[in-house]
């Protein structure tokens, strides 16, 4: 795990839908550092490698990659890195793929507001099984 002696887990924001940005630093503020919101993959990457973040909250659907694909960079690039993906998508056969591609947990965009933070404190618990679909 990244965390040490900080008591806020450091995240990274990623979604293209650039309004929500300021949703989810609000609603994670209060027991997280937002130290970035990205709209791209190609940032979320360049974030990752300036922040080493304890958690990425990743869209599903991010270009210019899919979400998936940048969780497999993101565990690359900074194993210990916790990845939650994002999406309003419901569908099983996409979440079994977040979760071998190495993501923590899979949230529904439509329950954020109540399961986006229980998802980060699991993740970036010391358990390392805690791959939960919201």
């Amino acid at each position: 795990m990244l965390l040490t002696n900080r008591q806020r887990p450091r995240v990274v924001v990623a979604d293209d839908y650039t309004d929500l940005h300021a949703s989810f630093q609000r609603l994670l503020e209060p027991s997280c550092e937002v130290v970035a919101c990205v709209a791209d993959g190609t940032a979320v990457l360049e974030q990752v490698l300036q922040w080493q973040p304890d958690v990425v909250v990743l869209d599903l659907f991010i270009p210019p990659m899919s979400g998936v694909e940048i969780c497999r960079c993101i565990k690359n690039i900074t194993p210990d890195t916790q990845v939650i993906i994002i999406s309003a998508t419901t569908e099983a056969e996409i979440r079994e793929e977040a979760r071998r591609a190495g993501a923590s947990a899979f949230v529904s965009k439509l329950l954020a507001a109540e399961e986006l933070v229980p998802a980060i404190q699991r993740a970036t618990s010391t358990s390392f099984d805690c791959f939960t679909t919201t």
